[in-house]
């Protein structure tokens, strides 16, 4: 079997699916566009995409399934700042001064993810 795609409910796929895209730098979906029910943020293959699908309710409780992310061009701390500025929150900071940890965020929707170290900082 293959994933295709990591499906996330949405209230506004294609204005999460936005945040997504310039968290990951992947595109949306050719032919994606807002309104639309379902929204794909295509990974580079052979990766699973992200694709948010509407649904009528808003997230109630924690996430069951979440993704951990580690940078590849940044620093956990450098990326956490982008995430930011692009609109997500900090959940809960797990980050202790010995440098290890990670940051449970969250998107503009409330779906928690993780921030890791990069692998260049865990080699350290």
């Amino acid at each position: 079997m293959n994933l295709r795609h990591i499906t996330i409910d949405a209230g506004n796929p294609y204005e999460i699916a936005q945040f997504w895209s310039a968290v990951t730098g992947w595109p949306v979906a050719d032919g994606d566009v807002p309104g639309d029910d379902e929204v794909l943020v295509q990974a580079p293959a052979p990766g699973p995409g992200l694709l948010f699908v509407a649904v009528p309710e808003g997230k109630g409780v924690k996430n069951r399934v979440h993704l951990d992310w580690g940078p590849t061009e940044r620093t956990r701390n450098e990326e956490v700042e982008r995430i930011l500025a692009l609109g997500g929150t900090i959940h809960e900071d797990h980050r202790v001064p010995d440098g290890r940890g990670w940051v449970t965020m969250k998107d503009p929707e409330g779906n928690e993810f993780c921030i890791e170290r990069s692998e260049a900082e865990r080699a350290v």
